[in-house]
């Protein structure tokens, strides 16, 4: 199905992780689309993402950013604006499950809220004026933490909820501009993070196939893959009807009966 994603400036966030990473998944399938996607991150592996698409003939750019600040947010999307003259779409998609949870300074804990929920506000105020000149759209990148919870991550699982309060808030606020605003929401996906944590136990190997069991559908992770493609369909016309929803790409890991999970062997 072609998407008529071709030539769309679409911007995102959280887009310079590792290779694999769900941000980066997102701008390699962008690419594959032929649409021109524009990363925003602090990470200065943007710069080599930038160039690799350059050299697949899309005029691609990064512009480096700490997403968790006003003045930088600002000036980086002016920055995009001056360059291409409109947005299309933005995929907010920043997150690190920090494990800020109570027994956090009150520091640590604002620091998870900048970075994982009030980086989406920053860069949907200010690209909001463009987006209504396209009547574009907003996707929101979130965690099934908001709501199913996870223990010793009160941070993170309070700004990933505040995506979903948003996500329907700006849905109401901007029906009027023709602007929809859905999220994607993620259970378990197996991405270089998840994976460098598994390396840390002792015992990953067992981890991560109790992690599996635990997915009713085929007992595996959500590939990021998998989280690009949806999240193409969802930005693009041929979603053209779909605002204000909450998709679960997450092999049924939140709503369908526990008694399809197996024990682990």
């Amino acid at each position: 199905m072609d998407l008529r994603l071709k030539g769309k400036i679409i911007v995102v966030s959280g887009s310079a992780g590792k290779e694999g990473s769900i941000g980066e998944t997102i701008i390699k399938r962008l690419a594959d689309e032929g649409a021109i996607p524009v990363l925003v991150d602090r990470n200065d592996r943007g710069f080599g993402y930038a160039e690799e698409l350059q050299k697949r003939g899309l005029d691609s750019i990064f512009v480096q950013t700490d997403v968790t600040n006003p003045e930088q947010m600002e000036a980086a999307v002016q920055k995009i604006v001056e360059k291409y003259g409109r947005i299309d779409a933005v995929i907010n998609n920043v997150g690190v499950n920090d494990g800020a949870g109570l027994d956090a300074s009150y520091e640590e804990f604002m620091d998870s809220l900048k970075l994982n929920l009030v980086s989406y506000f920053l860069l949907t105020k200010y690209a909001l004026p463009y987006l209504k000149e396209s009547k574009g759209n907003i996707l929101n990148i979130g965690s099934k933490v908001a709501l199913t919870g996870q223990g010793g991550t009160s941070g993170y699982a309070a700004a990933k909820g505040g995506v979903l309060g948003l996500t329907r808030e700006w849905a109401v606020d901007l029906i009027q501009y023709d602007i929809r605003s859905n999220a994607i929401i993620i259970a378990e996906s197996f991405t270089p993070a998840y994976d460098d944590w598994l390396k840390t136990l002792p015992d990953g190997e067992m981890v991560l196939a109790k992690i599996n069991k635990s997915i009713p559908f085929e007992a595996r992770m959500t590939s990021p893959e998998e989280i690009a493609d949806t999240a193409l369909f969802i930005i693009s016309d041929r979603s053209s009807h779909t605002t204000g929803q909450f998709v679960f790409v997450d092999g049924g890991y939140v709503h369908l009966d526990r008694s399809l999970i197996n024990d682990v062997n």
